[in-house]
């Protein structure tokens, strides 16, 4: 008997709305695949794909007999809103996928969940809905989505079952992409006929308070796996999404979705126990940073155990330029030593080391080309320390096993601090960012990383929590909420007004 026909789409982009506008050149420089080539990368040992697309599909060849029907998945680096014309052209491919596919029994979409368009608010409820549409009412749609996903009332309307990401930093995409095929198989098989609500808090918190090894954070995320194990056989999946502030959409706020296997009441009960957690508990949401003259003070202190530091408000993973310099002129004017730091989006300033050649001094200009307030150009005389093409996978954390293209790089020696320079604008999240120059970050004094948590999971060796520092940098992605304007955000809304109040919905 042939096994289940499950088409596989989706289209992933966290959006800032304040940065560029990822154009089809965005995408394609990471990746757009369609047909056999979504199975082909799905099933390699190394992909560039997100891993919970490559594990779904893995995973249901080893439970099964079933017709994989690829249609499309497409990806771009955080940036700001897709163009609408690009939303269109993707939603109008996943449409005539669909509806070339012929009888489908079930429908697998991988998105981030934070996207919108330079038109369209709900991106992501556009392709869910589109993918109803064209199933129908009766064929199950299973859909993972990011941690920081923002989750619309369309999101869940369209779709059987909802599984998000349990970590941040990321480590558990495997994880999910698992489940999202054992939950798509239960369902098949009529083990599960799922019933999904959310309860969404009037709370946006900045990213940098959104760690699962954090309170209060992990602690709701925690408590929706206690309960979600102690009723095993009716509930089949709590996840709990910080959301993205950035994206500034008129349905951000955390959000809690339980799914329940057959009956509602138990997860409204369960998702409204843990968003009552979460907003009495909302206070903790705020973070203090750490100033740049404090950062460099410590800088110049070597009698201290070595630290990292994060330049919190760029960075590159949350739609940061990757080209902000006031901490690095910061360190650079103070004269610090033994210093790592990466790594800067610079295009034209890699082209320079490349050409300058290994061992060479060249006039280092950086910023060259247009950009935010925050990317002032600077100069300074460099050598270059290291080349490399950027081809490397990734080792630790979130991007371990990942293939990178990080495009034409260099590392560059300024004074006492060695610049990590690359091409393809991506967050500081591995070491190997370091490690492809053959730099030892365990001999460094101190190291700075354009990468907003995600770089906690990959240098972890060498830097344990209590000598991990969030630098109050500029960016697009500062964590001073008030020093932004919104547009979209439900007002009142915590932690950016005061006369804001909730109240659980009753069960």
């Amino acid at each position: 008997m042939p096994g289940p026909r499950v088409a596989i789409l989706g289209v992933i982009l966290e959006s800032n709305r304040q940065s560029a506008v990822a154009t089809k050149a965005e995408f394609e420089s990471f990746y757009v695949l369609e047909g056999d080539a979504v199975i082909e990368a799905a099933r390699a040992e190394t992909s560039v794909i997100a891993p919970e697309a490559s594990t779904f599909v893995k995973t249901m060849d080893v439970t099964g007999e079933w017709e994989p029907v690829p249609v499309l998945l497409a990806a771009c680096h955080p940036l700001g809103p897709i163009d609408q014309a690009l939303h269109e052209e993707y939603l109008g491919k996943i449409r005539a996928g669909l509806e070339a596919a012929g009888q489908l029994d079930a429908v697998y979409i991988a998105n981030h969940g934070a996207m919108v368009a330079t038109e369209s608010q709900d991106p992501d409820g556009d392709i869910i809905m589109a993918a109803r549409d064209i199933i129908g009412p009766d064929v199950p749609i299973v859909v993972t989505l990011d941690l920081h996903a923002n989750i619309s009332d369309e999101m869940v309307a369209g779709s059987d079952l909802i599984v998000g990401y349990r970590t941040n930093p990321h480590v558990d995409m495997i994880e999910r992409g698992e489940e999202a095929a054992l939950s798509m198989r239960l369902i098949l098989a009529g083990r599960a006929a799922p019933q999904m609500c959310v309860v969404r808090l009037p709370m946006t918190p900045a990213s940098v308070a959104l760690l699962s090894a954090q309170e209060p954070y992990g602690s709701m995320i925690d408590l929706g796996q206690r309960r979600k194990a102690e009723e095993a056989s009716r509930i089949l999946n709590v996840s709990v999404f910080g959301g993205f502030v950035y994206s500034d959409t008129s349905y951000n706020g955390v959000a809690v979705v339980v799914t329940a296997r057959n009956d509602m009441a138990e997860a409204k009960k369960i998702a409204n126990e843990i968003a009552q957690f979460g907003w009495e508990n909302r206070e903790k949401f705020m973070r203090q940073l750490t100033s740049i003259e404090d950062g460099v003070a410590m800088a110049m202190d070597h009698e201290r155990l070595p630290v990292i530091y994060a330049d919190a408000g760029d960075n590159p993973g949350g739609g940061g330029t990757g080209r902000s310099t006031d901490l690095l002129k910061a360190l650079v004017d103070a004269d610090a030593q033994n210093v790592l730091y990466g790594s800067y989006c610079d295009p034209p300033l890699a082209k320079a080391a490349h050409a300058a050649g290994m061992g060479g001094a060249f006039t280092a200009e950086l910023n060259t080309l247009p950009g935010t307030p925050s990317d002032y150009p600077l100069t300074y005389e460099a050598e270059v320390v290291g080349l490399h093409d950027g081809n490397v996978v990734g080792r630790l954390g979130l991007l371990a096993g990942r293939q990178m293209h990080l495009g034409p790089s260099a590392a560059i020696r300024i004074g006492g601090i060695t610049v990590v320079v690359i091409s393809d604008r991506t967050q500081t999240a591995d070491p190997m960012f370091f490690e492809m120059f053959g730099l030892d970050i365990g001999e460094a004094q101190t190291v700075v990383v354009k990468s907003r948590g995600h770089f906690r999971a990959g240098f972890i060796p060498w830097f344990p929590p209590e000598r991990v520092y969030e630098i109050d940098t500029d960016g697009l992605v500062s964590p001073i909420l008030h020093r932004r304007q919104w547009q979209y955000l439900p007002r009142p809304v915590f932690p950016l007004d005061d006369d804001v109040t909730w109240e659980p919905k009753e069960a």
